[in-house]
């Protein structure tokens, strides 16, 4: 479930205009990449291949927090599954650019992944919960409640988010150093503050002395 989740909260539609400039859509039913459940063939897979320009990479980017959104592409099939169930494969190539969490230099990573959802009638994805008992979480997380409309943009988002390294790091960073630093000032490293815990030190001593 977590794909519709995902999308209500962080997905903005991006396309291109008919003046080449990026835009948010305002009927994402109608947009590239997003097809409509009764228009599919209950015999022939749904073919699909995303491939991002600069503009709308730049956004995705913004969005899910990169420094830099290089290559993406997200191509596959939706297959029928069962009398009432889809089934979504693909495959997601992306190249990203984000800060190493020790130095902040840019570190880029590539990305290659085989995802899979299925989205199947809401009943046999959220059971019936009674009112004050808690909420299991399904074991299936490829499974997502089936609406009108599958987007394969949405898919392609969410997998490239979930996919991204949680702590890039520089080859040449060490380990042990951490960096301070607001926004809009200069990082602020562990060596920058042995000066400051030396003289603390010296501090605490004179008043043991004393």
């Amino acid at each position: 479930m977590a794909g519709s989740a995902f999308y209500s909260a962080y997905i903005r539609d991006v396309d291109r205009s008919s003046k080449g400039s990026a835009y948010l859509m305002t009927n994402a039913k109608s947009a590239p990449g997003v097809f409509r459940v009764a228009a599919l063939s209950s015999k022939t897979p749904q073919q699909f291949d995303l491939r991002p320009e600069a503009e709308a990479r730049a956004a995705i980017a913004e969005q899910i927090g990169l420094s830099a959104l290089r290559k993406l592409s997200f191509s596959g099939e939706i297959a029928p599954l069962g009398k009432r169930g889809w089934e979504l494969s693909g495959t997601l190539g992306a190249t990203v650019v984000q800060p190493c969490v020790v130095t902040l230099a840019p570190v880029t990573t590539r990305i290659d992944e085989e995802v899979t959802r299925r989205f199947l009638p809401a009943e046999e994805v959220l059971p019936e919960v009674d009112p004050g008992a808690e909420i299991e979480m399904p074991e299936d997380d490829t499974a997502e409640p089936l609406g009108d409309v599958i987007d394969t943009r949405a898919v392609m988002i969410e997998a490239l988010t979930l996919a991204l390294p949680l702590y890039p790091r520089a080859e040449d960073a060490e380990l042990g150093e951490a960096v301070f630093a607001e926004d809009g000032a200069e990082p602020l490293r562990d060596a920058d503050l042995k000066p400051f815990a030396a003289l603390a030190a010296l501090k605490n001593k004179a008043s043991d002395d004393g």
